[in-house]
């Protein structure tokens, strides 16, 4: 199994924060948000290489924390883009380097901004059970559904429907962008770009949702999605001991 840490957008709804670092080198609890990432996916024994995939703009400043990495099977890839204007979107990232590094294992990927509390181990052993699998966090709250990707799950853990934004939830299971996917299922992102899906990781999601079996495990404790210094304020306090 291979590992994508996307890590490529520009953040700009934290404003002056992300002018001049991306948002997955700031820093949580005295470290990058990137380290705590990259903490919960080596020691995964399946896990044999890890990607970050970031931009141009900021590829210089990741490369300079690869450096701090010893002995760790870790390649940096800079997408090209340089805002947010020619930004390739998650699916693109994600194709991006399945092309360039000619992956063909199953894959590992998380957003380069999901900061949680639950380990991955019990996540990657779900989806050795049952197949392409995504991590949700139940957000119990019908009006912040309404901002997220929204899944509703069978009693066997299968995706029955998922949806952006929805107006009307149906459930209030939040995807998380952590995904396993199986190494059959990686043609299927190609064929979502080539619908014009290239953005939202969860639209692809819904779109190998439609097509194939795709389960949803519950993630474990506190999960932060940082996009806002809000957001950013809430997992410092939380994670700093």
């Amino acid at each position: 199994m291979k590992a994508i840490i996307l890590a490529a957008g520009y953040g700009t709804r934290l404003g002056v924060l992300t002018e001049n670092t991306a948002k997955p080198l700031l820093r949580v609890a005295g470290k990058t948000i990137l380290d705590h990432i990259v903490e919960k996916v080596r020691v995964l024994p399946s896990v044999t290489h890890i990607y970050v995939v970031t931009n141009h703009k900021f590829y210089l400043a990741f490369e300079l924390w690869r450096k701090t990495k010893t002995n760790l099977p870790l390649t940096i890839l800079d997408d090209g883009t340089m805002s947010n204007e020619d930004r390739l979107g998650s699916i693109g990232d994600i194709d991006f380097v399945i092309k360039t590094e000619k992956i063909v294992d199953d894959l590992l990927i998380v957003g380069g901004d999901n900061l949680f509390e639950d380990q991955l181990h019990n996540f990657i052993s779900f989806f050795k059970k049952n197949g392409s699998s995504i991590m949700l966090h139940d957000v119990k709250s019908r009006s912040l559904a309404q901002t997220l990707g929204i899944a509703a799950v069978s009693p066997d853990h299968k995706i029955s429907s998922f949806i952006e934004k929805p107006e009307h939830p149906p459930s209030t299971l939040a995807s998380t962008l952590i995904y396993a996917l199986r190494k059959e299922h990686l043609s299927f992102i190609e064929k979502a770009l080539e619908e014009g899906k290239a953005d939202r990781a969860g639209d692809f999601i819904k779109f190998l949702s439609e097509q194939q079996a795709v389960y949803g495990k519950l993630l474990e404790g506190k999960w932060f999605d940082i996009g806002t210094p809000e957001s950013l304020k809430d997992a410092e306090e939380f994670f700093t001991p």
